[in-house]
């Protein structure tokens, strides 16, 4: 039986506020344990919360570049449930009036625009943070708490179960992740816990349009690991109907060094936490101005990045998509275009030489050593005609590994290009001279036999001659012996 892959996303992001959603305690990553919390984050009696507004600011920010609608009137929740990072017992949050709802995106996978729905994006409070005493949660013979987290401001963003498969997922979170860290409001790192994500997992017989029982997945800590996740996720549960079992609505644990989930425990729904309205906060009016003004302070998004590359530049779809979509990219990407740099030659070597080199050292672009400026000095260089295609590569690899300036490096090393005729075509002259198997066939009419030679000079050279020239020397020359035979 052929089976469809069934998936919706949920994602938690944390906020870059300054301080807590309902305290002023700091929010700084990476402090002593518990040294951020104050009473109110600690839940402790008789405590009231105060609701941060750029919080509320931030977490419409993302609905509106969600193309979601902002609710007029929204509340806050408490969903009640016990964990050991959750000292309240409970968390603030947002059930049925959520600040936004009913957006959507666009992703592209294999050349195809697929649209997915947003159902909700709401605000909440972050919980506190579990260390374990052992390889991951499952075998942990003990663990600590860090409250240093707790009360985090937290939006979640709900996808509609629109996703049919891991590229799609994969696409999605790519894709997400570039929009929120466009407008600003959060860092997004996965490898600190400020963005994480739980996929939602059912199969169903092609065709059909009920949905299965559906698994919760938990723990996934990269966009690779949630490829991998519902790629065995899918095929776990194929194999379960397949072999005459049922496939129960669980919430499992990916374990990424087995590449497989574990069961964790059996999957709750809305009413097991007995959400009711939060009683120390009053419901939330957001105007119409109120949302205007957080719509006006929403930047260029990254499709609009792209449609203006490809129609101000001419950049290639694949191109643009690729600049666009990453933050800092696209921030090397203008500031390239500032320094002097043509467009198109800069999106090539940017996908091309430096993701490569990028790639193989495991360095971020911020870091490079090869900056915007460099960048912009070494492709002025080649368009201007001072040093040859290959040249430039040399160059490039040079100063990716020492840093510096592209042109001083050029005139220390002496790799300037040979544009001068005399010189050439000495060089010419000498390479016919060496060669006279290739240049008889050329003379003869088989012209491709000048690819070969133009080789040879580039050899004799160093790389050094400018292509061009040297290209109209050598027929210069092999042309006039033509008359002579």
């Amino acid at each position: 039986m052929s089976w469809e892959t069934v998936i919706g996303i949920e994602v938690h992001v944390e906020l870059s506020t300054e301080s807590k959603v309902f305290c002023g305690c700091r929010t700084k990553f990476g402090a002593d344990p518990n040294t951020q919390v104050c009473p109110v984050c600690l839940g402790m009696p008789g405590v009231l919360p105060v609701l941060n507004r750029k919080a509320v600011e931030y977490c419409m920010k993302a609905a509106l570049a969600l193309n979601c609608e902002v609710s007029g009137r929204t509340k806050f929740d408490r969903k009640n449930y016990f964990y050991p990072d959750l000292p309240k017992a409970y968390q603030i949050s947002q059930y049925d009036m959520p600040i936004g709802k009913n957006g959507w995106m666009d992703v592209e996978v294999d050349g195809k625009a697929k649209r997915i729905g947003i159902r909700r994006v709401h605000l909440e409070e972050e919980t506190g943070k579990l260390i374990h005493a052992g390889d991951d949660i499952t075998s942990a013979a003990s663990s600590m708490i860090d409250f240093n987290r707790c009360g985090i401001p937290l939006i979640e963003i709900v996808s509609e179960a629109d996703i049919r498969s891991a590229d799609e997922a994969r696409a999605y979170l790519v894709k997400l992740r570039s929009i929120l860290l466009a407008i600003g409001v959060s860092d997004c790192k996965m490898e600190e816990g400020s963005m994480r994500c739980e996929a939602n997992v059912s199969i169903r017989p092609e065709g059909s349009k009920e949905f299965g029982p559906l698994t919760e997945m938990k723990n996934i800590a990269s966009f690779k690991a949630v490829y991998k996740a519902i790629e065995y996720e899918s095929a776990r549960q194929a194999k379960v109907l397949e072999s005459g079992g049922e496939v129960r609505r669980q919430t499992r644990h990916w374990d990424d060094a087995k590449s497989e989930t574990v069961f964790m425990r059996s999957k709750e729904q809305a009413h097991d936490y007995r959400y009711f309205p939060e009683p120390d906060l009053v419901p939330l009016e957001i105007d119409r101005g109120w949302t205007e003004t957080v719509k006006a302070s929403i930047p260029e998004l990254p499709d609009q990045r792209k449609a203006r590359y490809m129609a101000d530049y001419g950049l290639a779809q694949r191109e643009a998509s690729l600049i666009s979509d990453d933050t800092d990219l696209s921030g090397y990407f203008e500031k390239g275009l500032e320094a002097g740099a043509e467009a198109k030659a800069l999106a090539n070597w940017m996908t091309g030489e430096l993701a490569a080199a990028l790639n193989a050292s495991g360095t971020e672009i911020a870091s490079s050593k090869v900056g915007p400026a460099q960048m912009a000095e070494l492709l002025g260089m080649v368009a201007g005609d001072e040093i040859s295609g290959k040249t430039a590569k040399d160059v490039f690899a040079e100063v990716f590994l020492k840093g510096g300036s592209p042109r001083k490096m050029v005139e220390a090393m002496g790799l300037g290009q040979i544009s001068g005729e005399e010189e050439l075509r000495k060089a010419a002259l000498a390479v016919i001279e060496a060669n006279p198997g290739p240049s008889a066939d050329y003379v003869s009419g088989k012209e491709n036999a000048i690819m070969f030679l133009m080789g040879q000079l580039m050899k004799a050279t160093k790389g050094r001659a400018n292509p061009k020239v040297a290209n109209q020397l050598l027929k210069q020359e092999l042309d006039g012996r033509k008359k002579n035979v």
